[in-house]
């Protein structure tokens, strides 16, 4: 029976051991699983691995693929195990940590015999076309105080054109890194003598993030949503209050002493939202109260997972909070989902995933069955397809993530929504009802974008760069062709700025051919160039981005065809 890719990915993770102990026989392996697309193993080994020993390894791992060595396993004791593995530390410690009860295995290929669960193609002739990809230093059990390991990246297929799909995808994928453009079109830094994952927006950057926030706003407003503000830092009775203290310290950052007194950097936007509720007294002809903060929050993330705007410490969230009675819920829960999906669609997401997570469940309540009918019920209104992904909710509550795939076809988590009865009662929280008694309100914590970061850099990679017309922080670059035409090409400029369109002028003494290939790099979606006949005639030359077409056009005319593709959001 045919190896599942899964399958083939362990078995290629293992051949890859093999081929590094033939070569490199000082290198003791540690841990090898398959991943999405490939696999990965890490070695400790002082020299480290450099691009010539990929290719040997390459070339060995082709011999032991052709070789079909059958993979065998045999169950053996704990100190089988461990007399087995006496001159690896690593394989040892795993093998004393493998709990009572649960088998201990071995597996063998040709001469190679590593410890190891299970799930493999049944020879090494499954791993049909693979390809090393990458080293990287990676902590022994993702531990910075235990030693520094080399990772060897890798990937696998079942023939060679599934491989040669997924490398040019790949390279692609490294030709959108957000972390590339966004130093090449000067939209964002992190500067390492501020502090890593500390996020810097430059102009054009953060032109483009005030775009999407306002477009944001603008859906929370015809929404009832009221703008809130918190402060950044809290006591940290707050979070001891809220449980963050006891379940999500290992994120947050350190106690701050203040007169006596610890505060704490807020991880979450959630407990001064609840303060605010808390205020004064809220009646049920109050609710359905909705909060909205664009809230900048920060989480201790350690070195090692820092990427770029994707994994940061400081972020900041379209975070809002619903208060609403339990009868609301499910409508209130159904327009968000409904706004979640207006918003991804609105950015230029076409496909979509939806994770329905529930609460650990050591964590469990009665009201957590309520919370997943909610969740249900709004999926199955949309006739929308998704997953559960069981103890994946959050502390207080199930959750809905709505992840998406960009250009690429990769995956995404940006939107979350969750139901919440825990915090409620943690601080609480009430209203009082018709009949004159007090009840607990229900909450919905939503962030439908994640972070405006993790957004900005998914839409970098998602266009290349070149941002839609309405997004792109210079929409339009009107270039003379010689200094005689600069002042016409300002008047042109100054009525798109007018028009409430973001336009700059190029003044350089560069040549005609020049600016434009420049502009083209730049990725901006016009590039009006403006000659002797185009002043005489009032006109404008338009170079469009991805078209080779050149048209001249009257000033008013390029006005109106910017602003019909700026309002229908193309």
């Amino acid at each position: 029976m045919r190896a599942s890719l899964p399958e083939l990915r362990h078995t290629a993770a293992h051949v890859l051991a093999y081929a590094v102990q033939d070569l490199f026989p000082e290198a003791k392996p540690t841990i090898g699983p398959a991943i999405e697309n490939g696999f990965y193993y890490d070695f400790d080994r002082a020299e480290p691995f450099t691009p010539h020993d990929l290719e040997r390894l390459e070339g060995r791992m082709a011999e032991i693929v052709a070789a079909d060595y059958k993979m065998t396993g045999r169950e053996v004791s704990r100190d089988q195990a461990i007399a087995s593995f006496k001159s690896n530390p690593y394989k040892a410690e795993i093998a004393r940590e493998i709990p009572d009860g649960e088998p201990i295995t071995l597996y063998t290929i040709g001469e190679f015999t590593d410890l190891c669960r299970g799930g493999h193609a049944e020879s090494t002739g499954a791993v049909g076309a693979f390809k090393l990809t990458s080293v990287a230093g990676a902590y022994w059990r993702g531990d910075e105080h235990k030693p520094m390991l080399q990772r060897i990246y890798g990937t696998a297929w079942y023939d060679r054109a599934q491989l040669d799909d997924y490398l040019a995808r790949l390279e692609e994928a490294q030709r959108r890194d957000h972390r590339k453009l966004g130093a090449e079109l000067d939209l964002f830094s992190i500067e390492e003598d501020a502090g890593g994952g500390l996020v810097f927006w430059h102009p054009k950057g953060a032109i483009v993030r005030e775009i999407v926030e306002s477009f944001i706003r603008e859906g929370l407003r015809e929404r009832g949503y009221l703008p809130v503000v918190t402060p950044h830092v809290a006591s940290e009775r707050l979070y001891e209050i809220s449980g963050h203290l006891e379940n999500f310290a290992a994120n947050m950052f350190g106690p701050l002493e203040v007169e006596t007194q610890r505060f704490r950097l807020k991880p979450m936007n959630c407990p001064g939202h609840i303060l605010i509720y808390r205020s004064r007294l809220r009646s049920y002809r109050d609710l359905p109260l909705r909060f909205s903060e664009f809230g900048t929050v920060y989480r201790f993330e350690r070195s090692g997972v820092l990427h770029g705007l994707n994994r940061v410490r400081g972020f900041t969230q379209d975070d809002a909070h619903l208060f609403c009675t339990p009868e609301q819920l499910q409508g209130e829960f159904e327009q968000t989902l409904d706004e979640a999906l207006r918003l991804m669609k609105a950015f230029g997401f076409a496909e979509f995933q939806y994770v329905l997570s529930t609460r650990d469940p050591k964590d469990r309540a009665e009201t957590d069955a309520v919370a997943e009918a909610a969740i249900r019920r709004a999926l199955e209104r949309y006739d929308l397809p998704f997953e559960v992904d069981e103890g994946g909710g959050a502390f207080y509550g199930p959750k809905l993530d709505v992840n998406v795939r960009d250009a690429l076809g990769r995956p995404w988590q940006l939107g979350t929504v969750q139901v919440d009865f825990v915090l409620p009662e943690r601080f609480e929280l009430k209203y009082r009802g018709a009949d004159g008694a007090d009840h607990r309100p229900v909450m919905i914590h939503r962030a439908l974008a994640g972070s405006l970061e993790r957004l900005f850099g998914n839409l970098v990679e998602h266009y290349g760069g070149a941002f839609p017309a309405w997004l792109a922080p210079v929409q339009a670059v009107v270039t003379p062709i010689s200094e005689h035409q600069v002042p016409y090409a300002r008047e042109v400029a100054a009525r798109l700025i007018g028009a409430g369109f973001r336009a700059e002028v190029d003044e350089s003494n560069e040549k005609l051919g020049y600016k434009i290939r420049h502009w083209k790099t730049q990725k901006v979606p016009y590039i009006l160039v403006a000659g002797k006949q185009e002043v005489a005639d009032g006109t404008v030359n338009v170079n469009a981005r991805g078209s080779d077409e050149k048209r001249t056009i009257s000033v008013g005319a390029f006005l109106e065809e910017l602003r019909a593709r700026v309002e229908a959001k193309e």
